[in-house]
Parts: structure tokens; sequence; C-alpha cells
């Protein structure tokens, strides 16, 4: 997948070139184009914002330059994305909808936000990681790229992994352990150590149930209602979570 990533802060979102997903692009499964958007400025000073018709607080990006942006990058064949408050909140769906384009555009607001006009002409999906207010669309960039990236294949190095995962598997990620076995008083979960799959797998069934049921009981209510394929084991141990309750 190729990502064209429009800032005013390249050196910014460029950390979200490393780990695996340097990694994947030392591999060719991704690809980067770090766009400034300040090099379409038609100011002397590179000037890219300016004062909100209407009136009201802060700047507001010009169209112009972001015009130039798009339009370096061929931006009216691609999917364009951008991060906004006011957008849709990123979830699984819009996360595997995007993994499968070819390319992304994401322009990076800043500011008070960007002429509205560069959204419309550009056909700019609004998207957005919550319900706050950051400085700029940098961050909320690199979270959906990282998002977007690790479902895609060969990315990660088990192909499976990103959808059995927290979340997308539809609890919470059960508790991990590494060595040494006891550390500060504090051992291991036995039934970690005795090599029963089948025991290890239920007992991560249950702690994944128990924290879920604790920490987002509105996901641990849907995954009871949707749970309909649980073997037997399974859905006494999801039983023994509800009546704990």
């Amino acid at each position: 997948m190729h990502f064209d990533i429009l800032t005013l802060f390249p050196e910014m979102v460029r950390a979200v070139d490393s780990s695996m997903i340097r990694r994947a692009e030392k591999n060719g499964i991704l690809d980067f184009n770090f766009v400034n958007i300040r090099d379409f400025s038609r100011d002397k000073h590179n000037k890219t914002d300016d004062t909100p018709f209407g009136g009201g607080p802060g700047m507001v990006m010009m169209a112009d330059p972001i015009f130039g942006a798009m339009e370096s990058v061929d931006a009216a064949h691609k999917r364009v994305i951008y991060m906004s408050p006011r957008g849709r909140i990123i979830d699984r769906e819009i996360l595997e909808e995007l993994a499968a384009e070819p390319s992304l555009v994401i322009l990076c607001g800043h500011y008070e936000g960007v002429d509205q006009r560069a959204l419309d002409y550009w056909n700019a999906e609004e998207l957005s990681i919550g319900d706050y207010i950051l400085t700029g669309g940098e961050l909320p960039a690199m979270v959906l790229v990282d998002a977007v990236s690790r479902l895609i294949p060969g990315v990660l190095s088990s192909e499976e992994s990103a959808m059995e995962e927290s979340v997308y598997s539809g609890l919470l990620e059960h508790p991990q352990f590494t060595r040494p076995r006891s550390y500060e008083g504090m051992d291991v979960p036995e039934v970690l150590l005795n090599g029963d799959h089948r025991k290890i797998h239920l007992w991560q069934f249950e702690e994944a149930l128990k924290l879920t049921a604790r920490l987002r009981p509105d996901m641990f209510e849907e995954y009871v209602r949707s749970a309909s394929d649980l073997a037997k084991d399974e859905r006494k141990v999801m039983e023994k979570v509800i009546n704990m309750l």
C-alpha cells in the first residue's frame, strides 16, 4: 500500500516509519510519501493560513496550497482522508475497508481546520480517532497508518494475528506473562506452565471475559449476544463469568 501524507510538519509524521512499519517498507509492502504543504504556497513567506471569513478565533489553512499538494500526488485517482475531530470515529470496519485500498492520501489539518473547498473538491472523507481535540492531524494520521498497516498481509509476522488481537476478537486481551516465573513475590499462573493447550486457552478465554466485563461492559454484552459458535467448554466458561457478575 502507498501512503501520501500531506502535512505542514513532515518531520513529525516521519516517525511513523519505524519498527514493523519500517520492516514492511523494506519488504516492499508499504510505501510512504511525506508531502510538505508549505512547498505549494504562492506566498514569498510560504504562508499557508489566513483568518476565517465571518470572524472567529484562530487561523484556517488556505485552499490553494492544499490543492497544489493534492495535485502533486494525483489525489483525483486516490481515496482521500482528512483527519478531523468532526469525522467518523475509526473502527474495525473502516480500517478493513481502507486496508484493501492500493493507496491513500491523508491530509493533516492544523490551526482551526482547512478551507472547506479543499475538502469538497477532493472529496475528502473525514475520520477521527476520538472525541477530543489535538493541535493538528499529524498524530491521528500516524494512528491511522499504524492501524491500517497491521491489517495488510505480510506486515505482521503472522497474517492471522491482527484479527485475533484484543478488540478485534470481540474481547479485551487476556493477561500476558514472560520470564522469570516468579518476580517480587508474584508468580505466573500455574495453568500457563503445564503445557495443556486446551486448559491454557480456556484460562485465557475466561480472563479475557472477566477483563472485558469489568472494563468494557458494552463490548462484553455484545460478545455474549453474538457468541453463537462457542465450543461446549467455552460456553461453560462464559456462563461461569456471567454468573459471577
